[in-house]
C-alpha cells in the first residue's frame, strides 16, 4: 500500500490528491468518491479500474450484438445489376406516433456519434469506385420547435428566432451558480464572434448542467412528470418539482397547451367517442385509456396525448422532407438519390462533381446539398403552392396572425401561406465519404 495510517498528514495528503487526480483523469471521479478510495489506499483506485473494465466489456458486447454482428448477416444485403452489394433494412410505418422504424438490421439504431468510439458509422460509406459521396442533413431541435409552434410559447419562439444554444439558455435559467458565472465573466452563454472565444462557453464549463437541461427540455416535451425526472436526475421529488416549476415559469403557454390538449381529447370520451389527438398534418392517434378508471393506464395515455402531437408532427415534417427530396427533379438531374432516413436525419448519395478551390468537396455535391437544405427548411412548399393553385389549403396548419419577427418581437399581421410554422426549421448538413465523417 502506498498509504498507511502511520503516515503523517504531510505525506498522506499529497498522495491522496495524486490518486484523486488520477481517478478524475480516467473519468472515475464519482465512482472513486463513492468507494471512498478505501480509506485513501490505492486499492480504491484499482477497484474503480476493475469496475471500469467490466463496463467496457459490457459496452463492447452490446456493440457487437446490437450493431456489428447484425450488419454482417448474409440475408440483409442484395447485389445490384453492377455487382455492388448493399445493405437493406425493412421499414415499418405502423408506429404509434408515425415515425419510421427499421429492422433486419435496425439501421436507425446505430451508435450515436458521441458514443461511436469504434467508428461503426464508418462502415456506411459512398461508392468510391464511381467517385460518389454522401450528403448528411438533419434537423436541429425539431421536436422543441414543433412544441414552440403548437403551444405558441413566446419565450421559446423568441429564443429560436434569435438563435443560439437553446439547452444552454435553459441551463442558465435553471442554475443560479451558472448565472453568477456568466455575469462574473467566467464564461460565455454563447459565442457569435469570429475566431475562438477567449473564455470557455457555458456548454463546456457546465457540461453536466447543460446535459440535465437538455434532458429536461425533451422530457417536458414528451410529457414526463416530476416523478420520472426525479429518477433521471437522482434527486428528491421536491427538487424535481422545483426544477419543473422553474422551466414552466418562463414557458407558461406550454403548460396551458398540455392541459388543453388532454382536456380536448377527454371530451370525446365524455361523448362516448374514442379519445384521440392529432398531428400537424391531421393524423389521429386513438387513446382509449384516457377514459380508463385505472390510474396507471390513464397516466400513460395522458403522457401519450402530449407526446404524440410533438413526436408525430416531427415525423410529419421528416416524411414531407423525404417526399420533397425524392421528387425533386433537380436532384435527380444531378444524379443524387435518397438512401436512408433516421428520424430527423436524411442521407443521400450522388456524384461529387468537379473539385475546385470554391467547392473543395465537389461542385455537384455542393449544389445538391443546397437543394436538400432548401427542401428540409420548408418541406411543404410545393404542396402548399399546389393547394393554393387549387384554391384549397389542404391539411397544413397555417401561421396564425400572431408571430415573432426576426428581432424577437411579437407582431400581428396577415398569415404567410408559404410558411405554416411560427418558427423556422433549422437544418445542418455536410458532405462526406462516410456517415461517421459527416459530423
Amino acid at each position: 500500500d502506498q498509504l498507511s495510517d502511520a503516515h503523517t498528514p504531510e505525506t498522506v495528503l499529497p498522495q491522496r490528491q495524486k490518486l484523486e487526480e488520477e481517478a478524475k483523469a480516467r473519468g472515475l471521479g464519482k465512482l472513486y468518491a463513492a468507494l471512498g478510495c478505501i480509506k485513501g489506499k490505492r486499492a480504491g483506485l484499482e477497484a474503480c479500474v476493475a469496475v471500469e473494465a467490466l463496463c467496457e466489456v459490457n459496452a463492447i458486447d452490446k456493440l457487437l450484438s446490437g450493431f456489428i454482428i447484425p450488419l454482417q448477416r448474409d440475408d440483409i444485403s442484395t447485389t445490384d445489376a453492377e455487382g455492388r452489394s448493399r445493405v437493406h433494412c425493412s421499414l415499418n410505418i405502423n408506429t404509434e406516433t408515425g415515425r419510421l422504424s427499421a429492422r433486419r438490421p435496425n439501421l436507425q439504431n446505430q451508435p450515436a456519434l458521441e458514443k461511436d468510439r469504434y467508428k461503426v458509422r464508418k462502415a456506411f460509406c459512398s461508392d468510391a469506385s464511381r467517385d460518389h459521396t454522401l450528403i448528411v442533413a438533419d434537423y436541429g431541435q425539431l421536436e422543441l420547435r414543433i412544441l414552440a409552434h403548437m403551444a405558441g410559447c413566446k419565450s421559446m419562439l423568441r429564443a429560436f428566432v434569435l438563435g443560439g444554444d437553446f439547452h444552454s439558455r435553459t441551463a442558465y435559467g435553471m442554475y443560479e451558480h451558472i448565472q453568477d458565472a456568466v455575469k462574473a465573466g467566467e464564461c460565455y452563454l454563447e459565442w457569435e464572434g469570429s475566431g475562438a472565444p477567449d473564455k470557455p462557453l457555458l456548454k463546456d464549463k457546465f457540461a453536466s448542467e447543460r446535459r440535465k437541461a437538455k434532458i429536461l427540455n425533451f422530457s417536458i416535451a414528451y410529457g414526463k412528470t416530476a416523478h420520472g425526472l426525479a429518477k433521471d436526475f437522482n434527486t428528491t421529488l421536491a427538487e424535481a418539482e422545483d426544477t419543473v416549476a422553474k422551466w414552466y415559469a418562463d414557458r407558461s403557454e406550454v403548460r396551458t397547451w398540455q392541459l388543453d390538449t388532454k382536456e380536448w381529447a377527454r371530451k370525446d370520451a365524455v361523448s362516448s367517442k374514442v379519445p384521440f389527438v392529432s398531428t400537424l398534418l391531421g393524423r389521429n392517434r386513438p387513446l382509449p385509456d384516457l377514459a380508463s378508471n385505472e390510474r396507471r393506464r390513464r397516466g400513460h395515455a395522458e403522457r401519450a396525448a402530449i407526446n404524440t402531437p410533438i413526436q408525430g408532427s416531427a415525423a410529419d415534417v421528416a416524411a414531407a422532407a423525404m417526399v420533397a427530396i425524392a421528387k425533386c427533379p433537380e436532384l435527380r438531374r444531378l444524379g443524387w438519390k435518397l438512401l436512408m432516413q433516421v428520424h430527423d436525419e436524411v442521407i443521400l448519395e450522388g456524384p461529387r462533381g468537379p473539385v475546385t478551390d470554391k467547392h473543395p468537396k465537389g461542385e455537384t455535391a455542393e449544389e445538391a446539398r443546397k437543394l436538400v437544405v432548401q427542401h428540409m427548411s420548408n418541406p411543404w412548399q410545393e404542396q402548399i403552392r399546389e393547394a393554393i393553385a387549387r384554391g384549397t389549403r389542404g391539411e397544413v396548419v397555417f401561421r396564425p396572425q400572431e408571430y415573432i419577427n426576426d428581432n424577437g418581437e411579437l407582431l400581428t399581421g396577415p398569415a404567410d401561406p408559404l410558411h405554416p410554422l411560427l418558427v423556422e426549421l433549422s437544418t445542418s448538413s455536410d458532405i462526406a465519404d462516410t456517415w461517421y465523417e459527416a459530423k
